[in-house]
């Protein structure tokens, strides 16, 4: 077979990457190279974002660096039993390739992972030697993440993480179990090793930093995972539990969630479809709750339904409402902003507005309706100096009404 072009091994090794959504660049320390000095900067101005089909924003130059593999996993596209395409790029390939598109103000940064080739250790150290060559040879001050191996030495993970603003390791599944079925070859004890040991490794830097002006920095954008969503019987609940354990033991930056995609030739023990992506979007959302709205897991887990999976036609933040009816309704004028947070509709920046407004004036409904972008949402859950919803909060088909209205769309419409 003749050796494949960079073109032909970026369209192949760039369409492996679209199935890991974790590539998000934000939380690292500001870098530029004005003054003629290095390459790039981790701030976005003047980037130019391309937008996938299901309106992901693309600024990284999102690449495996090889999409050849070792390990069998079921529900992966490039497992080493796959009949795909395959091809591998040499550290310095991903090097040209990543200043080219910079220079051409096409990208941020580089998000790189991997398949597993030769070993994990041989993979990570090329891994490792791309980001090397990157910021030592070129002076590249532009963003990096790095998808470190679990089964790799941890040395060569703690390696990755002085080169790379993020780094990350995918737990794949919610279930211990769902791995063991799914995933023979990993294995989740190793899993949360490896991130319990680039936890530690951050934080002595941290600490290192604040002591010393020149010591190194660590992964300053700390690291966060990815969970694949209905590639085994795991219910919303379970993801939610997983999640909020996974922040509160390694400190997670991000937990992202992937709807399990249909692959070519798949194992019999996968679904024959994929979820609803909506689903994948009210994990996002129950994960927001938690992160910036105060809600616990165990009442992330109460919005949901009796099969334990968070409605699709609403919201989790309106379905815990709709459970709890009687913390309801809340004076606008008077509630604490942990209470406002509650009420479907009023979203932070909303609530913001509301307190400060308030210690002014009196709110009338009119005056929460200019502060927020709905106020059809809110009417149930709120009072004011001239609104009270008497009966509206208790109604049976209040959900019925606050759902959004689903509309067949006509194909040849005018």
């Amino acid at each position: 077979m003749s050796a494949r072009t960079i073109l032909q091994k970026l369209e192949i090794l760039a369409d492996a990457a679209k199935y890991d959504a974790s590539c998000a660049s934000s939380g690292t320390a500001k870098r530029n190279s004005m003054g003629g000095k290095g390459i790039g900067s981790t701030e976005g101005m003047g980037i130019c974002h391309a937008y996938a089909p299901d309106g992901r924003c693309i600024s990284l130059l999102k690449i495996l660096l090889t999409n050849h593999c070792i390990f069998d996993c079921h529900y992966c596209i490039n497992r080493k039993s796959s009949n795909v395409a395959r091809a591998r790029f040499t550290p310095q390939e991903v090097v040209d390739l990543t200043l080219a598109f910079y220079r051409r103000n096409y990208i941020e940064g580089l998000f790189l992972s991997s398949g597993i080739v030769k070993s994990s250790n041989h993979t990570m150290e090329q891994l490792v030697e791309v980001a090397r060559i990157l910021r030592e040879e070129h002076d590249f001050r532009g963003y990096i993440h790095l998808k470190t191996i679990p089964e790799a030495d941890a040395e060569i993970v703690h390696q990755a993480g002085l080169y790379a603003d993020r780094v990350s390791i995918n737990v794949e599944l919610p279930t211990d179990s769902g791995l063991t079925r799914l995933a023979p070859d990993k294995d989740a004890r190793q899993i949360e090793d490896a991130m319990g040991k680039v936890k530690s490794d951050i934080t002595e830097l941290k600490d290192a930093h604040k002591r010393f002006k020149h010591a190194p920095r660590f992964a300053p954008a700390g690291q966060s995972t990815q969970m694949i969503v209905g590639a085994d019987a795991a219910s919303d609940a379970d993801i939610v539990g997983k999640a909020s354990r996974l922040y509160d033991s390694f400190g997670l930056r991000r937990v992202y969630y992937s709807a399990f995609s249909p692959i070519p030739d798949a194992s019999a023990v996968l679904p024959l479809k994929r979820p609803p992506l909506i689903r994948e979007h009210r994990l996002y959302q129950s994960d927001w709750l938690m992160r910036f709205y105060g809600y616990k897991p165990a009442e992330v887990m109460q919005a949901t339904e009796a099969d334990g999976n968070l409605p699709l036609d609403i919201d989790p933040k309106l379905a815990w409402a709709l459970k709890f009816r009687e913390q309801f309704p809340v004076d606008v004028n008077r509630a604490s902003k942990e209470q406002l947070l509650r009420v479907p509709g009023l979203g932070v920046k909303a609530v913001g507005r509301i307190l400060a407004s308030r210690r002014h004036r009196n709110l009338r409904l009119g005056d929460v309706a200019r502060l927020t972008q709905s106020i059809a949402k809110v009417r149930p859950f709120i009072c004011t100096v001239d609104w009270r919803p008497v009966m509206l909060t208790d109604r049976a088909d209040l959900r019925s009404l606050l759902a959004p209205k689903t509309e067949q769309l006509e194909l040849f419409a005018a």
